[in-house]
């Protein structure tokens, strides 16, 4: 899924006002944090997700395996904060 520039300017705006669903604390990336973000995939497009100073794991690092880990597009870091962008499935009729 590649987003263009625009797409991804508008996401921002749209993600700025979102509270955070999940936090990376000093245990880093866990199996709950990522079930946790896979079912807040299920409802929405854009997830929030908040990276806690004790995190032992860099912010870029942190990004790119929950997005790998749920085929998502991340749209911004920003401070302690990564947006994720992945489209809501198309319900078959």
């Amino acid at each position: 899924m590649n987003l263009s520039a625009k797409e991804k300017k508008q996401l921002r705006s749209l993600g700025h006002h979102l509270k955070p669903e999940v936090w990376i604390g000093k245990e880093g990336i866990s199996s709950g944090a990522i079930h946790t973000l896979q079912n807040s995939f299920h409802t929405k497009e854009l997830v929030k997700i908040k990276v806690l100073e004790n995190c032992p794991l860099q912010k870029d690092d942190i990004a790119q395996q929950l997005s790998d880990a749920t085929a998502a597009e991340i749209i911004q870091i920003l401070g302690n904060m990564i947006l994720l962008y992945r489209p809501l499935p198309e319900e078959e009729e």
